[in-house]
């Protein structure tokens, strides 16, 4: 099984999450194509500087390859599907994104609510964000090992049959290759330093780089 992050976290993991704060990463210029980083606070930067989380990071990249997006990070910490599904809909009438980058799940994994709804949750931000013309990354996350193979495998396949049945591409793992070391962890042993941002977002780019292309 996937390792994830140190067992006994897992309990003290849903409370963090839920009281991190999050900050937007904003355009240099407002007549650029937007990416909409929506997740929760392992996309909101948690316990860095704006310009150390992995949004930033992006908008770097993306500003050296001269790709033309700017990246707008509305990750809010603690954000659990159903509240995402709620303000989904004025977020895309706001930023008008071209691309939607949807890393939510983790909290309703953490905090026991149910895959179906959950499912059903993510389902519909991906079909919103559809309708509004943007294409869509979904970002997958993994249970701690302490809720039992059958509720992890469970949770993890939920984000591969989403991304197969509406056509999105999927990243499996945002914290994929370092979950498990705990250097790569702020002092509460739950959120990625600074360090493992880029790490991050090496993860991500390959899935990213080919939505920004015409």
């Amino acid at each position: 099984m996937p390792s994830f992050l140190p067992q006994f976290l897992f309990v003290i993991l849903a409370a963090v999450l839920a009281l991190s704060g999050s900050r937007p990463v904003e355009a240099q210029q407002a007549d650029e194509r937007v990416l909409l980083v929506y997740g929760d606070s392992l996309s909101a930067g948690y316990g860095l500087s704006t310009q150390e989380a992995w949004p930033a990071l992006l908008q770097a990249r993306i500003i050296s390859q001269g790709l033309g997006y700017r990246v707008i990070n509305r990750s809010l910490s603690g954000e659990t599907t159903f509240g995402g599904l709620q303000r989904l809909e004025r977020v895309l009438k706001k930023e008008r994104p071209r691309v939607v980058i949807l890393a939510l799940g983790a909290n309703d994994g953490l905090r026991g609510l149910s895959v179906d709804e959950t499912q059903a949750n993510l389902r519909r931000m991906i079909q919103l964000s559809q309708q509004a013309d943007a294409k869509v990354l979904l970002v997958g996350i993994r249970l701690p090992p302490n809720y039992g193979p059958a509720a992890s495998k469970t949770f993890e396949a939920m984000f591969a049959r989403l991304a197969q049945s509406q056509r999105v591409g999927l990243v499996p793992f945002m914290l994929e290759g370092f979950a498990a070391d705990e250097t790569y962890f702020q002092p509460d042993r739950i959120h990625p330093t600074a360090r493992a941002q880029p790490l991050i977002l090496k993860t991500l780019w390959p899935s990213i780089e080919p939505l920004l292309r015409p």
